[in-house]
């Protein structure tokens, strides 16, 4: 029987050396299914490029080779560099693509704001239009309910400026957010984390050998309501964390782990395409592998199973938010390990120390530096170390 202590007694804990994926997954592939996003009439390739963690034209550029028709990026990206990049990369096929971008539109700001910010990010990218433009990480309805957003996105939409307007979000209110946006017809495509970790459906399969704890149970009938809409839905965050080195030893030619998790993903009724971060050559080449494959996924529950024992207790799930409360203090827990994971895991601590700067007036984890009474310890269904992650972002990011 496949069960926790059997995936964990093997040895393959992090802090494994980098590990090549199995040579099969690198191989010269090339996306091999697009799809339609809702009722948006764009056609991209069902895996798509994003671009949170690179600002290199050439990544572009291989994507593109490998069939990619589908860039994502965001004027926080990389200061702007990603934005940079992705439109030198695109130099001479922007018509050929489906191109998005994002900014932060606070629930504050007017239309003269968000404006400019969309002609800045059309400059980086040296282009004059844009397939998707989305108020991006949103996790407070108030930067939805905000009037000047529905004002400038259909003003930019009449001017050619935008096509389609969207919301992209992963936080702890991620459910709501995405709930008043749909109900009151403010997208046309949204961007959310969503991963095998919220397929009830693997869960169940899984039952048997260890613990889960279903989360975002409130998710999949929102999403259900945005095709119904004709939403277009685009996942991310679909490798929970990416710690792909931790399952180079149990992989094979064709069924490396992220191929698993986004040929899950892909499954899904409730998904119309996947992005994912291509950082190197290589990893494009696997991500791509996973096209079309959506019907192959033999093998891949015990595959997802054990990455999923295996990060348990160190992942902080998207949306979960059963930590909400926990901290007299008033530390916002989930979105602390989430601005540590950007350092962490992904490696990115740019992002990871603008994002966690925001988090002031009492919402970072000052106050863990010199906690004594440790309220949140248990606060975790998945067993994370609360205060010790919180102490680690604090001193890391503060």
């Amino acid at each position: 029987m496949l069960n926790r202590r059997t995936f964990l007694g093997t040895g393959a804990v992090a802090g494994l050396g980098a590990v090549a994926a199995p040579e099969g997954a690198r191989a010269a592939r090339a996306v091999r299914r697009h799809v339609t996003l809702g009722k948006t009439g764009l056609k991209v390739s069902e895996i798509g490029f994003g671009s949170s963690s690179s600002q290199d034209a050439s990544l572009v550029r291989r994507a593109l080779d490998r069939g990619v028709t589908f860039f994502d990026t965001a004027e926080s990206y990389r200061f702007g560099w990603s934005e940079e990049a992705m439109g030198e990369g695109l130099n001479g096929v922007r018509d050929q693509v489906v191109l998005a971008s994002k900014t932060k539109a606070g629930a504050s700001d007017g239309e003269a704001d968000m404006m400019a910010a969309l002609e800045g990010s059309l400059k980086r990218l040296k282009t004059d239009y844009l397939d998707i433009y989305y108020n991006h990480a949103v996790n407070s309805v108030d930067r939805m309910e905000n009037e000047a957003w529905a004002r400038f996105t259909e003003r930019a939409k009449r001017e050619g400026k935008i096509r389609f307007r969207g919301m992209s979000g992963h936080g702890s209110r991620l459910a709501a957010c995405l709930d008043y946006a749909i109900d009151n017809d403010l997208v046309d495509v949204i961007l959310c984390a969503y991963s095998f970790g919220e397929d009830p459906d693997l869960f169940a399969k899984l039952r048997h050998s260890f613990h889960f704890v279903a989360i975002q149970s409130d998710l999949p009938p929102i999403l259900d309501k945005a095709h119904e809409k004709g939403i277009g839905v685009i996942a991310m965050k679909t490798l929970m964390g990416a710690r792909l080195n931790d399952m180079r030893p149990f992989e094979e030619e064709g069924r490396t782990y992220a191929q698993a998790a986004l040929r899950w993903v892909l499954s899904s009724p409730r998904v119309d395409a996947a992005l994912i971060s291509m950082t190197s050559f290589d990893n494009i080449d696997e991500y791509v592998g996973a096209s079309g494959q959506a019907d192959d996924r033999a093998g891949d529950a015990e595959l997802l199973g054990r990455y999923a024992a295996l990060q348990s207790g160190r992942y902080c799930r998207h949306g979960c938010d059963r930590c909400e409360g926990a901290c007299p203090e008033g530390v916002a827990i989930a979105e602390v390990l989430r601005t540590r994971m950007y350092d962490v895991d992904y490696r990115n601590p740019a992002l990871a120390v603008e994002d966690y700067a925001k988090l002031s007036s009492g919402g970072d984890a000052a106050a863990c530096l010199t906690c004594e009474h440790q309220a949140c310890l248990n606060a975790c269904p998945f067993g994370i170390p609360i205060p010790d992650f919180t102490k680690d972002a604090a001193r890391r990011l503060g």
